[in-house]
């Protein structure tokens, strides 16, 4: 666990707006104040990744194991820009993992306390794992990322509410997956693109668990257009990335009921699966 003054030091000494925005501050042992920014929100409330970057450095600070391992959170109510307070503790504490569960929480208008999003988690060292892997898994097939589309490179669908969170991100989509922007949608329910954070933050383990809640929804690309909230979210971390441009792929191979899911994974420039995701979430109602 790191002391009272480094963990307000990173509340205060940011080196870049995600590190600032994703800043806790604490409080007392295990409740940590935090301040939701407007930066991070997509159509009507703060992007789900996001919440999890900063419950993850909660919980990174509270327990004596740095990085996550693999966090699942529940979305109980959507979130809105402005203060918070995240409650941590810790579950269980092992030689390699510790195990801890944190809670968002705001104010109603009537001043009554809202738990926003709940998450349990594992941390352990991601510099001890060791270097032996074994894998079936590829890199998904990306077109190069100069021929890869921007937001500012054409038309975009009228979605209402806020998109601020597209100034934060370098998002370049395949070109096999932009067809929901021109009204013509593929129907495949996948999303491929190389990503980065714009203000030139590097990848690290807190910033995948942004990463696999960043693109546009795979439902776009189903043809169905609007809010598609998260219901559960799972991420496991299996290494640190190395430095440049990520590469993200995301499929949904089935919507039923009103939900589908969405399973994501993350690859660094030095060609390993760094993070892996599913998540529920439901559909849009467009």
């Amino acid at each position: 666990m790191t002391t009272s003054t480094e963990s307000s030091a990173t509340g205060t000494a940011a080196a870049s707006e995600f590190d600032r925005d994703t800043a806790v501050t604490p409080r007392e042992p295990g409740v940590y104040d935090a301040h939701l920014s407007a930066g991070w929100t997509i159509i009507n409330a703060v992007n789900g990744g996001y919440l999890l970057a900063l419950l993850g450095r909660a919980l990174g600070d509270h327990l004596p194991h740095p990085d996550p391992f693999t966090i699942s959170a529940h979305y109980l109510t959507p979130s809105v820009p402005g203060p918070a307070v995240i409650r941590t503790e810790t579950v269980r504490t092992g030689r390699t993992l510790s195990t801890g569960q944190a809670s968002l929480f705001q104010y109603a208008e009537d001043g009554t306390e809202v738990e926003r999003i709940r998450v349990l988690a594992s941390y352990g060292d991601l510099d001890a794992l060791s270097d032996d892997v074994r894998t079936s898994a590829n890199p998904p097939e990306i077109a190069p990322i100069e021929r890869c589309f921007s937001a500012s490179d054409g038309p975009t669908p009228q979605i209402p509410g806020s998109s601020a969170i597209t100034e934060r991100l370098d998002i370049r989509l395949d070109p096999a997956c932009v067809g929901w922007a021109v009204g013509a949608p593929s129907g495949k329910g996948e999303m491929r693109a190389w990503f980065g954070l714009a203000d030139g933050h590097e990848p690290d383990p807190l910033s995948l668990l942004l990463t696999v809640d960043a693109l546009p929804p795979t439902a776009f690309e189903l043809g169905l257009q609007g809010w598609t909230p998260t219901v559960e979210l799972t991420t496991h971390i299996r290494c640190r990335p190395a430095p440049g441009p990520l590469r993200v792929s995301i499929t949904t191979r089935n919507l039923a009921g009103g939900f589908l899911e969405e399973d994501a994974e993350v690859w660094d420039t030095a060609n390993r699966l760094v993070a892996q995701s599913r998540q529920l979430a439901r559909a849009p109602r467009g």
